[in-house]
């Protein structure tokens, strides 16, 4: 019986000492009135301030795009039709060397002097081993961050175990990019691939991984055409703060920039009527 009490009188004090857990609520009153301000756009109508992908299939051209974008959001100038908040910019193209990185830039420049707060790197360590840590100090120099492109994910991506779920090992790798990106009010773009298998019409089921990836995401971009050869390339967009769109773009090999057809909707209409 000595035993019990004292059993019982450790559990009491092991209760009295545990911290209270509760929830933080608001009401929907104080919502209503709370100065809350709007989503930062880093590319107007298409990407927030916030953790975004751009997939494709392998060598579609997709780090060409997100080249060009670093260099418009740098500049301030539009891209692909869309008007971009002028800010720095750090291009992780984890995939490449300065050798490729300097050649491409210069053929989207033409001649013209790259922008200033346009950073790359070519290195960098994984998500669970220093990657957040890096990109921490890289905006505490460099504060006018507002875009980070991480080209490609898997490069980032640390390795899963064994009894860890996919589902929930894509949305834990996600995690820690997304509260980065939301504490320093930037954007980190994402560079991923789709899988090679076609789905029933939804292209954003095609990303590569599990349901988990997406829907962690604020912003997804996909990239798909018909025919490898195919000129006309999809470019489908949805999330979180923009509108869902379905735009024709194109590849133009002399300029090496992609460039806006138009709404895929209304351009398949006016082949349509021509036909």
């Amino acid at each position: 019986r000595y035993d019990e009490n004292q059993a019982a009188f450790q559990q009491a004090l092991y209760e009295a000492d545990k911290p209270t857990i509760k929830l933080t609520t608001i009401s929907a009153r104080d919502l209503q009135e709370k100065d809350i301000p709007p989503a930062v756009y880093v590319v107007e109508r298409l990407l927030t301030a916030e953790l975004a992908m751009i997939a494709a299939k392998p060598k579609m051209g997709k780090s060409w795009m997100v080249l060009d974008l670093c260099l418009a959001v740098s500049a301030g100038l539009p891209f692909l039709e869309y008007q971009t908040n002028q800010g720095e910019c750090l291009y992780l193209a984890l995939e490449d060397t300065e050798r490729r990185l300097k050649s491409r830039m210069n053929k989207l420049l033409q001649g013209q002097r790259a922008p200033e707060g346009f950073y790359f790197t070519t290195s960098a360590h994984d998500i669970e081993n220093g990657l957040i840590e890096e990109l921490e100090a890289h905006v505490a120099e460099r504060p006018q961050t507002k875009l980070i492109v991480i080209d490609t994910l898997q490069k980032v991506r640390p390795p899963s175990i064994g009894r860890e779920g996919a589902y929930a090992a894509d949305y834990k790798a996600m995690t820690p990019l997304k509260a980065f990106a939301d504490k320093h009010t930037l954007c980190i773009l994402l560079v991923h691939h789709l899988r090679k298998m076609g789905d029933d019409g939804d292209p954003f089921n095609r990303i590569s991984g599990t349901n988990g990836i997406m829907g962690a995401l604020d912003t997804s971009i996909v990239l798909d055409r018909e025919e490898r050869a195919a000129e006309d390339t999809t470019f489908s967009a949805t999330g979180r703060d923009i509108e869902s769109q379905d735009k024709i773009i194109r590849f133009d090999k002399e300029t090496c920039r992609w460039k806006m057809q138009g709404d895929a909707d209304w351009l398949a209409e006016q082949r349509a009527r021509q036909e």
